[in-house]
């Protein structure tokens, strides 16, 4: 073929998802395609567990414990999770986990079939669930680094947001027609049902090994990640960029509020809010081919932060509910890319004998922030009102990007390598 012939990629196929990854890498396949039924069985859960609890009780003041049993474990056990992951061979520390969180799923199913469910056995049955996954949920992000090249590695991230963000919009709405023709105990089975397509692509992975002179978890072990972000300053950057966007722009605590005050709608309307953000990452991840071509990921990171304030501030201006949905979706799909470039950088920079800590003090760091966010939005608008809360919240974050790429400007500098 004579060189004039050779042609570039087409926009349709620079913007379009390259789904090469999955026919390459049959391990990376299977792993795929469990997570992603596994996960939407997991989200069935997550809308069972706590209408369970207000069907029994009728109070709101005990289902919002429920938060409480999940972000302490999110805050402590990723951490220790991700030393763990460092430690031993990530396969068998899946699929422990995977099989437990199975037999959990299990005893929702059982409680729910008793003529008299228990209260308190929801509370136990929640924490012991997000304990485990937040144990083993840092061994599970670590894996693809070992699957796939390291030039495929943002394409692969993509892939995997692709489930993420399916499972989030469609996976509450799926909860509740499961709910509905199932009824609890059936779906709570249909999700201990799920876990069989994880566990088979878990056991189907080869052995990931930890290195040859790996230390046993420990306070010392865990200090080190802590450490190795410190002195990476491209993580410490990318840590502050993604903190001060979701800490000064997550309003999703005022979503109940606006949806009756402003948008004069109900629960559909509240749904509508809180699926848009998930609707705009999942486009943005159908339409990810061109990150594989990015080189500056630090620089694009901090523009996709700049652009979630930016789209937030504009939705505290929105009086219109399609407008507001628009705005909430384009935040959506600026976070996609954020997370996307942010989780190819991390697996880049940091080596795999220490990356399952640096991934467990990231995912705290991702649990953390979100809810802080959402304690700082409802306390400015108490003191002042909705709209000043919002839009003051997207443009701190905008400037507070500024400053971390002053401040940190490796951060802004880092060049990943070509892809080959």
């Amino acid at each position: 073929m004579e060189p004039s012939e050779i042609r570039e990629p087409g926009l349709i196929r620079r913007l379009a998802i390259d789904l090469g990854p999955l026919r390459r890498y049959p391990a990376f396949r299977r792993l795929f395609i469990g997570q992603t039924i596994s996960t939407f069985g997991s989200e069935i859960a997550a809308v069972a567990a706590p209408f369970q609890l207000y069907q029994l009780t009728h109070s709101t003041l005990q289902v919002g414990p429920l938060s409480l049993c999940e972000l302490f474990p999110l805050l402590t056990l990723t951490i220790v999770g991700g030393a763990l992951a460092d430690a031993v061979d990530r396969r068998r520390l899946l699929f422990v986990t995977e099989t437990l969180l199975a037999m959990v799923a299990g005893g929702f199913a059982l409680n729910a079939s008793l003529a008299q469910p228990r209260v308190w056995a929801i509370y136990v049955l929640v924490t012991l669930a997000m304990s485990i996954f937040s144990l083993g949920v840092s061994g599970m992000n670590t894996v693809i680094p070992r699957l796939v090249e390291s030039h495929e590695l943002a394409t692969a991230n993509a892939i995997e947001n692709v489930y993420g963000s399916t499972t989030s919009v469609a996976g509450p709405a799926l909860g509740g027609l499961f709910i509905a023709m199932l009824g609890l105990t059936g779906a709570y089975l249909l999700d201990a049902a799920t876990f069989a397509a994880s566990l088979w692509s878990v056991w189907q992975l080869p052995p990931l090994r930890p290195a040859h002179d790996a230390e046993r978890p420990s306070l010392s072990t865990i200090a080190e990640g802590f450490r190795f972000v410190s002195a990476k300053k491209v993580l410490l950057g990318m840590f502050l960029v993604d903190s001060n966007a979701m800490v000064f722009g997550m309003p999703r605590a005022l979503f109940p509020a606006l949806a009756l005050k402003r948008f004069h709608g109900g629960a559909a309307v509240l749904g509508l809010l809180y699926a848009a953000p998930y609707a705009g990452a999942l486009v943005s991840s159908v339409l990810s081919g061109w990150m594989r071509y990015v080189r500056r990921q630090g620089l694009i990171v901090a523009v996709a932060a700049a652009v979630w304030g930016v789209a937030i501030a504009a939705f505290g201006f929105a009086d219109t509910l399609w407008l507001a949905l628009i705005l909430l979706a384009a935040a959506g799909a600026a976070d996609n890319v954020s997370a996307v470039l942010r989780g190819t950088i991390l697996w880049t920079v940091t080596p795999d004998h220490i990356r399952g800590r640096v991934s467990g003090i990231e995912f705290a760091q991702v649990a953390a922030t979100p809810a802080l966010g959402n304690v700082e939005a409802g306390l400015v608008a108490s003191l002042t009102n909705l709209r000043f809360s919002i839009v003051s919240g997207g443009l701190v974050c905008v400037a507070g990007t500024f400053l971390v790429a002053l401040a940190v400007p490796a951060f802004i500098r880092y060049e990943a390598r070509a892809p080959a």
